[in-house]
């Protein structure tokens, strides 16, 4: 496990900016990603609308307002694409009823795929929630491919009735169900054999990690499988919580006894007898936490950088605060987490996510929709184009050397794009790039980086007419892809 590190511990993670690409939309809650270049978010009253690249959609993706209650903490909280999604078109959404209660729903898209079938919703779960608040949200698909379900431990202060630490419970809980299990019949989900109370007994199967006040969001390493949970506190700490890919189920992260690090104020009222005390070894602590102090008072767990255009934002955990719109950069050294106060703010932070390509995003409860970017972008530079002929069929292989190169970086000859396009080296100093067919004649090479920034080497390659190439050697293709 991980040692605890709290946000003082600073580590340095480089500087972010704030892209913004929308603002003015009804209280958004989540965002998440189909397997494609559309990014989609929830709109708390009970919309999904699609952002294309350039501007968020009309009309709405999915439409079910009729079926939210909404709003303080409940509305529609949460949302998730299948796997699969391009071959089965399905997708699962979070929701408080107009009964105040949690549903776990399935819709299908219709023949158009900028839609979703508002009347092809089936019911997985609905969960009775005894106050308004605290209803978690987050909806997620693992690495195993199974549903991962958040769910808050049921509201008021405290955990009056200790849900937390109810096994019979679903509240206060991350859930983990098989949704391609029973498809096409109710309950339209199954139990994975080996979450940790699969087998029977007075438990709910359903369970997968238990001890949680309120995991409003939470996310999975892309790259590495491992779990981050952002579990909002009562009155005095904010935690992040962490279970690593491939550990067991079963994971205590111990509310209400625990609030972070700290003693829980509600002590083992409403507990069954038998609960661990307070700083038991049954309890995992966090590996992040932060006070009250300076406003902050609700997190909002973010995800851990994937992506192409940021590549110095490499496997830093993002996340921030929903009061401050505080955002933190944290980093693992050595098994310990520390994490550094980044500039900008984003006030009334609702969530986190990330497109198909790994890039971040948040969003606003006053309808801000952000891109988190370079605040100090270094453009490319090119220094030298090795082997500057070749034939006009293309087929050549070039190095192109210089600084900057990102993965994704593509290299035009004349503004047409080369191919097999392969970073050579860790430091981003070469490249190699097979040429493409061209009129004869000498050209400029353009080479772009994924976030648009470019460096242009003035007539620096000569398409030859054929039987004009003079023989020469090819650069070394025994190069590793990255």
């Amino acid at each position: 496990m991980p040692a605890l590190a709290s946000c003082a511990r600073a580590q340095a993670p480089p500087e972010i900016a704030l892209e913004t690409l929308a603002t003015g939309l009804a209280q958004p809650t989540a965002i998440a990603q189909a397997g494609d270049s559309r990014v989609f978010l929830t709109l708390q009253r009970g919309q999904v609308v699609v952002f294309d690249g350039s501007r968020v959609l009309t009309p709405p993706f999915l439409d079910i307002r009729s079926l939210v209650g909404c709003c303080g903490e409940r509305g529609l909280l949460g949302l998730a694409f299948h796997p699969r999604y391009s071959e089965n078109g399905f997708l699962f959404v979070d929701y408080t009823n107009t009964a105040g209660d949690t549903v776990i729903a399935r819709y299908r898209v219709s023949s158009d795929p900028a839609a979703a079938d508002p009347s092809s919703g089936v019911t997985l779960l609905t969960i009775p929630q005894p106050f308004a608040n605290h209803n978690g949200g987050q909806l997620a698909f693992g690495p195993d491919g199974y549903l991962y379900v958040g769910m808050g431990d049921g509201g008021s202060a405290n955990d009056p009735m200790c849900n937390g630490q109810r096994d019979e419970s679903l509240l206060g809980k991350i859930l983990r169900i098989d949704v391609d299990a029973n498809a096409a019949s109710v309950p339209f989900y199954g139990i994975p054999a080996d979450n940790p109370f699969a087998t029977p007994g007075g438990a709910r199967d359903e369970i997968w990690a238990k001890g949680l006040r309120n995991p409003w969001r939470f996310s999975f390493d892309r790259s590495t499988g491992d779990l981050f949970i952002g579990d909002v506190g009562q009155g005095a700490r904010e935690e992040i919580d962490f279970q690593a890919a491939g550990t067991p189920g079963g994971r205590n992260y111990g509310w209400k006894l625990m609030e972070g690090t700290l003693c829980g104020d509600g002590g083992t009222s409403g507990c069954a007898a038998g609960v661990p005390a307070c700083n038991s070894a049954a309890y995992v602590p966090p590996i992040l936490e932060y006070s009250h102090s300076g406003g902050d008072c609700s997190v909002t767990g973010g995800y851990v950088y994937r992506g192409r255009r940021f590549p110095r934002l490499a496997g830093t955990y993002v996340y921030g605060d929903y009061c401050t719109g505080k955002i933190w950069g944290a980093t693992n050294a050595a098994g310990s987490w520390s994490a550094r106060l980044l500039t900008p703010r984003a006030t009334n932070l609702t969530t986190f996510g990330e497109d198909s390509a790994g890039e971040v995003y948040l969003a606003t409860e006053s309808g801000l929709f952000a891109r988190i970017v370079d605040a100090n972008p270094t453009s490319p530079t090119v220094a030298s184009v090795e082997s500057p002929s070749g034939s006009v069929r293309g087929g050549e292989v070039v190095v192109v050397t210089g600084s900057g190169f990102l993965p994704g970086v593509v290299v035009t000859f004349g503004g047409a794009p080369g191919t097999d396009v392969t970073l050579l080296d860790s430091s981003s100093t070469r490249l190699s790039v097979v040429t493409p067919a061209h009129a004869a004649g000498t050209v400029d090479v353009v080479v772009t980086n994924s976030d648009g920034r470019s460096a242009t080497q003035p007539g620096a390659y000569v398409f030859e007419p054929l039987g004009r190439v003079q023989p020469r050697s090819r650069a070394p293709r025994t190069v590793a892809r990255q």
